[in-house]
C-alpha cells in the first residue's frame, strides 16, 4: 500500500510527534539498503567521495572482465556464450545500483559503454552469427542494452557526449554487426 493512496494514514502520520516520527523513520530506513545506501550519498558525501565511487566501479568492472579471462575464450561455444552473459548482467547490476545511488548519468554511461566495448574487442568471434540458441540470447541482450545506453547518452550534454564519442562509434558498430547477424 502507498502512503498517497491512503490519505487518513498520511495525516494520521503527520500528526505523531517529531521524535515518534524520527523512531519510525529510523526504522524504515534500515529496512531498505537501497534507500539508506542513497541518504548516505547524498547526507554524507561530496563529489571526491563520488570520484572514489566511480574509481571503485571502474576496477569492479575491470576485475571482472580480468576473472572471466580465465574462464572464456575467443570460441563461440554454449559455455562461453552463458559467462558472457552473466558478466554483462552482473557488471550492469553494479552499474545499475551506482545509478540509483548517485544518479551520475555521465558516469553510469561511460561505464555501460565499457561493458559494451571490452567484451567485444576480448571476443570478437562471440558477437559472429551461431546457430546456437545461447548466442541469440545473448545477442538480444547485447542490442537491448546498447539501444538504452545510446538513448541514455542522447539525453547528456552535448560536451559530454562528445568526450564518450569513441566508445559510441565502437558500441554502433557493435550493433550493426549484431543486426546483420540477426538478420
Amino acid at each position: 500500500m502507498s502512503l498517497h493512496k491512503d490519505p487518513e494514514l498520511k495525516s494520521a502520520v503527520l500528526n505523531l510527534s517529531q521524535k515518534e516520527k524520527d523512531k519510525l523513520l529510523i526504522r524504515l530506513i534500515g529496512k531498505d539498503k537501497m534507500l539508506l545506501k542513497q541518504l548516505h550519498y547524498q547526507l554524507l558525501e561530496n563529489e571526491y567521495d563520488l570520484e572514489n565511487r566511480i574509481e571503485d566501479l571502474k576496477a569492479k568492472l575491470e576485475n571482472l572482465l580480468q576473472d572471466t579471462r580465465q574462464k572464456v575464450s575467443n570460441t563461440p561455444i554454449f559455455s562461453n556464450y552463458k559467462t558472457i552473459n552473466n558478466l554483462l548482467r552482473q557488471a550492469s547490476g553494479l552499474i545499475n545500483e551506482h545509478e540509483k545511488v548517485t544518479k551520475d548519468k555521465f558516469s553510469t554511461a561511460e561505464c555501460r559503454l565499457y561493458i559494451l566495448t571490452q567484451p567485444y574487442r576480448m571476443y570478437p568471434k562471440l558477437y559472429e552469427a551461431s546457430h546456437l540458441q545461447v548466442a541469440e540470447k545473448l545477442h538480444k541482450y547485447i542490442n537491448a542494452r546498447i539501444k538504452t545506453t545510446l538513448n541514455n547518452i542522447a539525453a547528456l550534454h552535448e560536451d559530454l557526449q562528445f568526450d564518450l564519442q569513441e566508445n559510441v562509434s565502437l558500441v554502433e558498430e557493435i550493433k550493426e554487426r549484431l543486426d546483420l547477424v540477426k538478420s
